[in-house]
Parts: C-alpha cells; structure tokens; sequence
C-alpha cells in the first residue's frame, strides 16, 4: 500500500469510527486555513515541547495523517501537538510546509458548533478525539518505516548523536503505539502458507476424528 493511500485510509477510517459524526451536527471533513485556527479559551492539555519537535520531524516525512478536529470558528478541539508541529515545521522549513499544506491549508474535520458556546461538547469531542487510535496492520507500519528510512532515519541503540535521526521513536509518534510495539510489528515473521495449510489439515483431521466419535457413540 502507498503512502498516500495509508494516509487516505487513515482519514477515512478515523472519520468512520467517530462517534460524533452520527449527530445532527455532525463533523464534516475538508481543509482550513492553519492561519485561521485557534486554540479554546478552556484547553484542557498542555503541550509536550518534545513530542511537538518528534511530532514535526515526522510531518516533515510523511504529510499529516491524522487531521485536526475544530469548531465551525476554527477553534481547536482536538490535535494540540500536531497543530504546533505543523506551526513548526512552517517557520523551519517552508517549502516542505508547502509540500504537505498547499497554501497553508491544513487536512481537517469541522463540527458545525461554537466550542465557547456548548463547552460540554467541546471537551467530549476533545477526549473522545484524544482516546481514539487507529490500529495499523503489520504491512502499514512497515511501510511507514520504509518512507522514513528512505528520508534518513534509522534504528540506532541508545541516544542518537547529532544529525542522526532515530527511527523508533519517529515510527512511535506516528502510529501512537509504544516503542516496543512497533518493534514488534516489524519483527513478526511472515506468514508461511505451507504451515497455514499443514494447521488447516490438522484441524480437519481432528474434526473428523470427533465426529467419528460421536457417529460410535450414537
């Protein structure tokens, strides 16, 4: 699977598992303007300058896979961390900015509501937004890997010198799974059709075996 159709998936299946798109007023997908966009009056996180500086390094790579979650003002609801990465990423570097954010627009889902006004359902859509994490497959994961390798990232032991950028923790930030699990999807083996075939036949014979059983006993 490319890139592109990985971040696509991810959009779509993000939009598809919110349980707030069901509603009357209802998120809807699309851009915004970065310039635009503000954060609540009542933000309930604090950023994290480290996982803002991890979390542009991989933006700079890979795009913006998953978008922010506004008001109908451009009001942050959800994504603190990715929207100053995106920030920082404009003032570091540009033209990658621009690669990734045509004229400044930024990939985003809108509910059609002011975040001052219902404030409830602001902080709901902010938690249910922040809980929410989608599940990569094994394949994606890898794949994401390679695009980073490709970009100069690698798998070092211990803490990276200057000017080498550490893959597992990139690889981390992004698919939102520790650094230990995503050691393990890239280390799970193949499946091997050969044994899948040989674990199919055992449980055929074993079916049968019983049912021979229970034709002796009836």
């Amino acid at each position: 699977m490319s890139l592109n159709k990985l971040i696509q998936t991810a959009e779509k299946h993000h939009a598809a598992q919110s349980p707030v798109v069901a509603t009357a007023d209802g998120a809807g997908g699309g851009t915004f303007p970065l310039s635009k966009i503000q954060h609540r009056i009542k933000n309930t996180r604090e950023l994290d300058t480290e996982h803002v500086a991890e979390l542009a390094t991989s933006i700079a790579v890979l795009g913006l896979i998953e978008p922010l979650a506004i008001d109908s003002n451009g009001r942050l609801l959800a994504g603190g961390h990715r929207l100053e990465a995106i920030r920082q990423l404009e003032s570091e570097d540009a033209a990658i900015f621009q690669q990734h954010f045509p004229g400044g627009m930024v990939p985003a889902r809108i509910f059609e509501f002011d975040a001052d006004e219902d404030v409830d359902r602001a902080f709901q859509i902010e938690v249910a937004e922040n809980e929410k994490r989608r599940d990569y497959t094994r394949d994606e994961v890898r794949a994401i890997a390679d695009r980073l390798k490709s970009a100069g990232f690698m798998e070092l032991k211990g803490r990276p010198k200057e000017g080498q950028k550490a893959l597992m923790p990139a690889l981390s930030v992004v698919v939102g799974k520790s650094i230990r699990r995503v050691r393990q999807y890239l280390n799970e083996p193949e499946a091997s059709s050969e044994k899948t075939v040989d674990e199919s036949r055992k449980l055929f014979l074993l079916l049968q075996k019983r049912r021979k059983a229970w034709l002796r006993l009836s």
